[in-house]
């Protein structure tokens, strides 16, 4: 061992986005939308969570992979996050880490923190329009109402953040 400097470890930052978001519904509602594969297309497209430690993540047809880490209902749920662009069986992306904490409310609302990260700067302003859309899906679907297109939301939230949908980050 030299013990120089340059052999020491050292601490890395990285940016993640973070929402939490008030939702008219108990815990129990709110995470069988966030798990159940009847319930995700409402908010997330066709996919599916394996529920249990160790359980596989799809999500949009395939394009969203991963592994959940730790499930526990109605809880805490977080998995890897991988994007497979068509045709990929090896992501050309950065894996990273989804989780999703919901806790209640004095008015008995669910609280649900959703925190994504590693977050590189290229995705940032796109992860948060994206997450910010998904969880005005999710609100919508909770509530019981007529849920909106995610294509009639994209361009308010993709205003908010300042993206410009016709030139997204690959």
């Amino acid at each position: 061992m030299s013990g120089t400097d340059a052999d020491k470890g050292e601490i890395v930052a990285f940016h993640a986005a973070r929402f939490r978001r008030a939702l008219p519904a108990p815990p129990t509602r709110v995470w069988d939308y966030l798990t159940r594969t009847e319930m995700l297309p409402s908010w997330f497209g066709n996919g599916e969570i394996e529920p249990h430690a160790g359980g596989a993540v799809r999500l949009m047809d395939g394009h969203i992979r991963g592994t959940v880490t730790q499930f526990r209902p109605p809880h805490f749920l977080a998995y890897t996050w991988n994007v497979f662009d068509p045709g990929e069986d090896v992501s050309s992306h950065p894996e990273s880490y989804l989780q999703l904490e919901l806790g209640m409310q004095d008015n008995n609302d669910t609280v649900l923190t959703l925190t994504h990260f590693p977050i590189p700067e290229p995705f940032r302003k796109q992860t948060c329009m994206g997450w910010h859309t998904f969880l005005d899906l999710v609100e919508a679907s909770v509530k019981g109402g007529p849920v909106p297109a995610r294509s009639d939301l994209m361009p308010r939230n993709a205003a908010l953040y300042g993206v410009d949908l016709d030139n997204l980050a690959r």
